[in-house]
């Protein structure tokens, strides 16, 4: 984070993203798919993969199909990786770098916060659940709640308006380029806090800044 970023307005609210966020789960969803692939002889290079990062759901099927062709079971195949995340999710699950201490930061300061993502409702419980942060977030926004997923900016809008706030007063936190192009186009304080994808022009275009991680989060709101 440059040493003289901050936000160009004071934050009323924080929106987290999920996944490569406040978990390393990115991380474990991109080896269980990948392990998935190879056993299965599925041609499915690691940078087709990483560019679904913060795709809807749909929007995956559709990606993967186009990359293995109209006879590819979409369906088996996620679900044969999500069996395999969720055996390594017992061993692997972390929370990253600093989400703790922002929690309990937003806490003390009193800023009401919400989590926007992709994945689907059962999955947050279940991470949150395992790490006892169930109660940390005053609403979820999840797959579902929306029409349109990330990069559309409807999550983000969606957690907006379940938290009483406008967009513009909201900090929103990202990892993904389909996260960070949806918060952005929320109108949303939009950092990225990098997890499997560089920063790229793009990205430093549509964010207020990019920090190395939530603990530097903390430090851009306090200021």
């Amino acid at each position: 984070m440059p040493p003289k970023a901050k936000l160009p307005r004071k934050a009323r609210a924080v929106v987290f993203d999920m996944d490569g966020l406040i978990f390393n789960t990115e991380a474990i969803y991109r080896d269980a798919i990948m392990a998935v692939a190879a056993d299965g002889g599925h041609d499915i290079p690691l940078h087709f993969y990483l560019s679904t990062i913060g795709m809807s759901g749909e929007a995956t099927r559709i990606a993967f199909k186009k990359q293995c062709g109209k006879e590819f079971d979409f369906d088996l195949f996620w679900t044969t990786a999500e069996k395999q995340f969720y055996a390594m999710t017992k061993l692997q699950l972390c929370l990253k770098a600093g989400a703790i201490e922002l929690l309990d930061f937003l806490d003390d300061a009193r800023l009401p916060r919400a989590i926007a993502t992709s994945s689907r409702h059962e999955d947050v419980q279940h991470h949150l659940a395992a790490r006892g942060l169930l109660d940390r977030f005053q609403t979820i926004v999840a797959r579902g709640d929306y029409s349109r997923g990330k990069p559309d900016p409807d999550p983000f809008l969606k957690a907006s308006e379940r938290l009483g706030i406008e967009p513009a007063l909201c900090v929103a936190l990202e990892d993904s380029y389909h996260g960070v192009r949806a918060a952005s186009g929320a109108g949303m304080m939009t950092i990225m806090v990098p997890d499997l994808l560089p920063p790229t022009t793009e990205m430093e275009e549509l964010c207020v800044c990019i920090v190395q991680d939530l603990h530097a989060v903390s430090a851009l709101i306090r200021s």
